[in-house]
């Protein structure tokens, strides 16, 4: 059997199944209905959204951001483990904490360089998907991780479910930006937004000059990014724009590293964004801080990121 994208789809649905299901009969939660409705949707989406009609997720959808919106999407009451507890645990496992959180890595590269070299099959039956390897080795190790995370701490992997409910409360709402904002990528592209970029910089910038065509590829990944919240939803714009119409068809530039330094650049806009508010905004509620004190400490690291990004790109898509 091959695990494809879409088994790993029903493992996060089914994960998101039962946190709705918990949601559901945790009396602690004034919103529990609501919040477990939101789940659910988000639930049906990864389990049968390939299967269902286009509008009917699109409604799914719109129905969850107005339950985000109307701010209906709450957390309940989660008892901590006593101090106590913590530490003799902690003490007791020492640095093999660590072990679990190093496997993801390590399982998502191996997965993808012995697929790569043709060892992963049985029969000559590949293992994993081909177009996907690297996003279903991060799947496997995810799970191997948990595996090894219940061996360690000798628990079951039904506290392992109860600890992931409890983050996704702490999320929230924030934890479906990433996907809703990759989609909205994809809608600025078919509303042919890359193309009015593509229009607006060839006429109103001298993109004969190859240095310049370059930088604006790189800084306007990032300012996309800082608009949206995410590189995913930039990148389709900014490449459909500017990188495959200009860098590769005009320059023939290599589309393998405009493509990867394209994204670090949203990367770069990432860490300057409140848009981005899984990465920049939950972290600093959940630490109890200022909440613009995650981007202040990340802007001396994204700017000058992003200015070697220029170089970086103009060195070594042509060579």
């Amino acid at each position: 059997m091959t695990l494809t994208l879409t088994h790993l789809f029903w493992l996060a649905g089914a994960l998101l199944l039962v946190t709705a299901w918990l949601t559901a009969r945790d009396r602690s939660n004034p919103k529990r209905w609501s919040s477990a409705l939101f789940w659910l949707l988000y639930a049906i989406i990864f389990l049968v959204g390939e299967r269902m009609p286009p509008t009917w997720v699109g409604g799914m959808a719109v129905l969850m951001a107005l339950i985000a919106g109307l701010g209906r999407v709450g957390a309940g009451a989660h008892t901590p483990r006593a101090a106590a507890h913590y530490i003799a645990s902690a003490k007791r496992l020492g640095n093999k904490l660590f072990i679990p959180a190093l496997a993801i890595p390590l399982i998502t590269m191996m997965g993808t360089l012995l697929a790569g070299w043709g060892l992963l099959s049985l029969h000559g039956v590949p293992l994993l998907e081909q177009a996907n390897v690297t996003l279903i080795s991060l799947g496997v190790g995810c799970v191997v991780a948990l595996l090894l995370a219940c061996g360690l701490t000798r628990e079951s992997p039904v506290q392992g479910l109860r600890e992931s409910r409890r983050l996704t409360d702490a999320l929230g709402w924030a934890l479906v930006l990433p996907q809703m904002l990759g989609m909205l990528g994809l809608v600025f592209s078919d509303a042919g937004v890359g193309k009015a970029v593509a229009h607006v910089s060839t006429t109103y910038i001298n993109m004969d000059i190859r240095f310049v065509a370059v930088a604006v590829y790189v800084l306007g990944m990032a300012l996309f990014t800082v608009i949206m919240g995410n590189g995913f939803a930039a990148f389709p714009v900014m490449t459909g724009g500017v990188g495959v119409p200009i860098l590769v068809g005009v320059y023939h530039g290599d589309p393998a590293v405009m493509a990867a330094i394209g994204m670090f650049s949203g990367y770069c806009g990432t860490l300057l964004t409140p848009m981005a508010a899984n990465f920049n905004l939950v972290p600093a509620a959940l630490l109890e801080i200022d909440k613009n004190a995650v981007i202040r400490a990340q802007i001396p690291t994204a700017l000058p990121l992003l200015a070697c990004n220029v170089f970086l790109l103009y060195f070594l898509m042509f060579r």
